[in-house]
């Protein structure tokens, strides 16, 4: 959990940082910082969703391929 924890800290202060670059604004890059993470998150789940999806796929694709038996 602490390892959690610390990564979402370095996330916030890096999207503020970078936003802070950009537009120089502390109101902007605050928003920023709580709006970025909360959309990534919402991207993660829809990837993960597709992700899943892909390599069940992959998986019925290749036991397709498989032989049922060997000849020889």
């Amino acid at each position: 959990m602490i390892k959690t924890m610390t990564f979402a800290i370095l996330h916030f202060a890096t999207a503020f940082g970078v936003a802070y670059i950009l537009t120089g604004s502390i109101g902007i890059s605050s928003a920023v910082a709580l709006v970025e993470p909360l959309a990534n998150t919402v991207v993660f789940y829809f990837h993960e969703k597709a992700w899943r999806r892909y390599e069940k796929n992959k998986t019925v694709k290749q036991e397709w391929a498989t032989p049922l038996h060997h000849c020889g």
